[in-house]
């Protein structure tokens, strides 16, 4: 098994880092075994799909890692709080989209928060992107931008309408892409919580609920 690789990538005119880790888990194959025989549910919170629970050896065997890196690259203190992990598994056709579904989002708006997603399809995946909303040119919003950024955002909907029926997809009349880093087997993404950012969704992709044919993730939510 080689040994995690980190690389940092410095998103948008804000330069907002995002650290990409290869060879993530020791065992991804063990992973995909043990989410195959899991029962998976409605995620909720607006995540187009379903989750299911890990098992309690991944985030004491990954934690040291995800400590490091948030020390090193997001400045945060000691001590880090896992606040939701849990295996994601995108479903939903883009016919039955809600709003906030076709539109970039942000994990959370307190600071000190972290986003991690761990991608387990071994012929990779889309990944994700990450946006600038247009009319604000906000590529981050925190409890300070919040009023701005969405009254901002309203009216650009009022105005130019709202997004298609469809995940969204590079450039849009709405938000500028900033970046796509692509889901490969194994690697994660830790960000914080901030940014601006969707699934790659690709258009007409076949989004099976089986953990082993499907878009399987782990995703992961801190406290710094």
């Amino acid at each position: 098994m080689n040994a995690p690789r980190v690389t940092v990538r410095l998103v948008g005119a804000e330069r907002e880092p995002v650290a990409i880790i290869e060879n993530f888990a020791r065992d991804p194959d063990g992973l995909r075994r043990f989410a195959a025989q899991q029962r998976y549910e409605p995620a909720g919170r607006h995540y187009p799909g379903i989750k299911a629970t890990l098992p309690d050896s991944y985030m004491p065997a990954q934690a040291t890692l995800i400590g490091r890196i948030a020390r090193e690259v997001f400045g945060a203190g000691p001590s880090l709080d896992v606040l939701e992990a849990r295996f994601s598994i995108v479903t939903a056709s883009p016919d039955t989209l809600s709003l906030s579904q076709r539109l970039p989002h942000v994990d959370a708006l307190e600071p000190g928060r972290l986003a991690l997603i761990h991608y387990l399809v071994p012929d990779g995946t889309d990944g994700t992107a990450f946006y600038r909303q247009r009319s604000s040119g906000y590529e981050t919003v925190d409890a300070a931008r919040s009023e701005t950024y969405f009254a901002a955002l309203n009216e650009a909907i009022a105005a130019r309408g709202p997004p298609p029926m469809a995940y969204i997809a590079g450039d849009t009349p709405l938000f500028d892409q900033t970046a796509c880093i692509p889901g490969a087997y194994n690697r994660a993404l830790l960000y914080r919580s901030r940014m601006l950012h969707s699934g790659a969704i690709p258009p007409h992709a076949p989004l099976p609920a089986d953990p082993q044919t499907g878009r399987l993730t782990i995703t992961g939510f801190f406290a710094t």
